[in-house]
């Protein structure tokens, strides 16, 4: 198999950290975004709307969407389980994963791709109004986690999971892009998960 993907980027990282705690071993294929590789004509006839990750599994067949890539690896290697046991695990998995992918990942997203100027070339025009908004947005639900996090010890409750990966990363990218650290801003609980996540060997994956 390949993956697709790019530095800093965070949904490749999604996918990166849970083929490493699968313990899956795919060729990397990394392009660079700001140089627009990934709207290349080959790589538009796998993916015609030029993004990253992709996943090419050994049919020849391209997977996109972080979610979806998740999903069939899951299905792929069962163990150790991330998306949940049964049909009510894996429902309360995946709402807390969907609440942290549209309320976290994708507001510090909009914030960083509206108002960094290194992310110009993926955004234009750039919105500063609108992605200053969204970073109050962000730190509303980051407010709102160190709440459930100050009760349980990992995003969707009592185990490591899909929706840590994806906060994590999602931090990660605040952390770079627009130097968000939750400790900064009176959000403890929070800090010392992400502290905890960026301890695990996953966190250092290749992407």
């Amino acid at each position: 198999m390949k993956l697709y993907s790019a530095p800093r980027a965070p949904n490749p990282r999604r996918v990166a950290m849970f083929l490493a705690e699968k313990g899956i071993a795919v060729e990397l294929l990394s392009f660079d975004l700001l140089q627009g590789q990934q709207r290349s004509a080959d790589f538009l006839q796998k993916n015609p709307f030029g993004r990253v990750p992709a996943l090419e599994l050994d049919d020849g067949r391209i997977l996109t969407e972080t979610r979806a890539i998740c999903s069939w690896l899951e299905g792929r290697v069962p163990e150790p389980n991330l998306m949940g046991e049964g049909y009510d695990e894996h429902a309360f998995i995946e709402m807390a994963d969907r609440r942290v992918e549209l309320h976290l990942l994708s507001t510090i997203a909009d914030c960083a791709r509206h108002t960094h100027p290194v992310l110009a070339p993926l955004e234009q025009p750039q919105f500063a109004d609108f992605g200053r908004a969204q970073g109050e947005k962000m730190r509303h639900t980051a407010r709102w986690l160190d709440q459930q996090l100050a009760q349980q010890p990992y995003i969707a409750g009592q185990r490591f999971t899909i929706a840590d990966i994806t906060a994590f990363c999602a931090l990660e990218f605040g952390r770079g892009m627009l130097k968000f650290r939750p400790a900064d801003e009176a959000m403890p609980h929070l800090q010392e998960w992400r502290d905890r996540i960026a301890a695990r060997p996953s966190a250092q994956a290749a992407y």
